[in-house]
């Protein structure tokens, strides 16, 4: 027992012994968190559902053992008596190294399970393109950190770079607005699903059609004149738009008509109903209907509404109507009227 002392004393009294002694214990340590990590924790996050903590442990599995040998060493080195600033800056830096090793690794990471997971779940190329792009953007975050910690190590003054790289980013940032707002537009249109890759929509300004895709700059709209429109993300992100699959694809059809005065409201209704009842892409739930709606100047107004089991028949449908409706009409003998006016005149006395 006498003789384990002794020796445990001449380590704590010899600094090399001693950082030595540190070291190994570092390695062993590493050793250890290496084998818990690999046995214990890997087995434990692929029973759990989710894959987060897959990939923590995956990413740091092996930079967490030299994280433990570099922190040894630094320990280590603290107890020498000649001046250890250089050797402690360059410890430092490794350590800041590692860590930023260790970050990149994490984003890399998660960008391609998320990849995988959230963008092969939808149609357009928004999220293909805005995934690898943010990922790019949190590396170069990461590294330009690392290196402004590595500077604080070695004492270097950056402060003056730091207002030049403001400055620099000013001018950027005004250079590049429009491309910026048409990025975070387009993450914003994935994020609030405005709409989908093959949704008919119809924009404020007028323009109707499907989409084709949505690109991370602008989004591709097919009219149905069979015309592409590119548009800017940063605009449609701040326009009103008019979706026409949500809540589901059915959709009501409208056609306006008229009948001229003395004609019995009852009976055009009548006529008018089995007419368009006919048709085979108008459903019976909701019934179609029409309504009286005024007495205008040369006629008596009214709406005949239907309802069709997806958008893609709504035009055909609302044309055939309009046929329908017509031919019904004259075959009742209920008058169309066309714009007239009765002028009366008085001859003088």
């Amino acid at each position: 027992m006498d003789s384990v002392s002794n020796i445990f004393n001449s380590i704590i009294g010899n600094i090399y012994l001693k950082f030595l002694f540190i070291l190994v214990v570092s390695v062993l340590v590493a050793l250890l968190a290496k084998f818990i990590i690999r046995r214990v924790l890997k087995p434990l996050a692929k029973k759990t559902k989710t894959k987060i903590d897959d990939l923590i442990v995956k990413s740091i599995s092996s930079i967490f053992f030299y994280i433990i040998i570099v922190l040894g060493f630094k320990i280590g080195i603290q107890h020498f008596e000649f001046e250890t600033t250089i050797y402690s800056s360059i410890v430092n830096t490794l350590l800041i190294l590692i860590v930023m090793t260790l970050a990149l690794r994490i984003i890399a990471n998660f960008s391609t399970h998320w990849l995988k997971e959230w963008a092969s779940k939808t149609e357009s190329t928004a999220d293909d393109r805005l995934i690898p792009l943010v990922a790019k953007i949190l590396k170069a975050v990461t590294i330009i950190l690392a290196f402004i910690f590595i500077f604080d190590t070695w004492n270097i003054n950056i402060s003056p770079l730091l207002a030049t790289a403001g400055i620099a980013g000013i001018a950027i940032g005004f250079a590049v607005r429009d491309s910026l707002a048409n990025i975070l537009g387009g993450l914003q249109l994935v994020l609030d699903k405005t709409f989908k890759v093959g949704d008919k929509i119809q924009l404020d300004s007028g323009e109707m059609g499907v989409i084709l895709d949505i690109g991370i700059r602008s989004t591709k709209l097919k009219t149905y004149d069979n015309e592409v429109i590119y548009i800017p993300n940063g605009s449609l992100a701040n326009t009103k738009i008019k979706n026409f699959t949500v809540p589901d694809l059915s959709i009501r059809v409208n056609v306006n008509f008229g009948v001229e005065y003395g004609s019995n409201p009852e009976k055009v209704r009548n006529v008018v109903l089995d007419a368009i009842k006919k048709i085979d892409t108008v459903i019976e739930e909701p019934e179609p209907c029409v309504q009286f709606l005024k007495m205008s100047d040369f006629s008596l107004d009214f709406v005949a509404r239907a309802w069709v089991q997806s958008y893609t028949d709504a035009y055909s449908t609302q044309v055939k109507m309009t046929d329908e409706i017509y031919n019904a009409l004259n075959r009742a003998k209920i008058g169309i009227p066309f714009p007239t006016r009765t002028i009366y005149t008085k001859k003088p006395d």
